[in-house]
């Protein structure tokens, strides 16, 4: 797993092995970013399922200026870590929590966001749960923010009554959903 782009391309992250996660292939962060790269240049992102925080670290390589980091899993928070000082990033915050209890406690300290990556554990209801609480908060998405999903599963994104599809992209089983604000 590598860098594909920006101030740290090439450079070789740890975190593929991690129990429990499924890293974003290159090919698909690839265009992942290719599609969101005008969102990217001085963001605040935040990764709710971080893993091994391959998403993050992107962005922050593209320009993205502040980075939240989110698992609650022992092993890839030590990645995380591990990733973070290897490239002596300084602007990342780095959450051991539930994501759950971390979008919440988001949006009651009123944080905000321009991209938030929701990539969570397939055939769970995570995705679903994320995407209602931003959706009824919807404050802690900036304006122009976006929210990139990555999923196996059917969602019914017309329930997000806050939420609009603006970009969506197949990869096997695999869809890519870019969500916005309502305006």
């Amino acid at each position: 797993m590598k860098i594909i782009s920006g101030k740290y391309k090439g450079r070789i992250l740890k975190g593929f092995d991690i129990d429990g996660t499924r890293p974003t292939m290159d090919r698909v962060k690839e265009s992942v970013f290719a599609m969101i790269q005008d969102y990217v240049k001085d963001a605040v992102v935040l990764d709710l399922y971080s893993g091994s925080g391959n998403l993050a670290i992107e962005s922050l390589s593209n320009g993205a200026t502040k980075a939240y980091l989110v698992d609650n899993n022992k092993k890839a928070i030590n990645v995380i870590k591990d990733n973070i000082k290897m490239l002596n990033l300084d602007n990342t915050i780095i959450v051991n929590n539930n994501a759950t209890k971390a979008l919440s406690d988001f949006i009651n300290d009123g944080t905000t966001f321009d991209i938030i990556f929701l990539d969570p554990p397939y055939h769970t209801n995570e995705l679903d749960m994320s995407l209602s609480m931003i959706n009824d908060n919807v404050g802690v998405l900036s304006n122009n923010g976006i929210i990139v999903c990555e999923t196996e599963l059917d969602i019914n994104y017309l329930k997000y009554n806050n939420l609009i599809i603006y970009k969506t992209r197949n990869y096997g089983k695999k869809r890519v959903n870019i969500l916005k604000r309502k305006k």
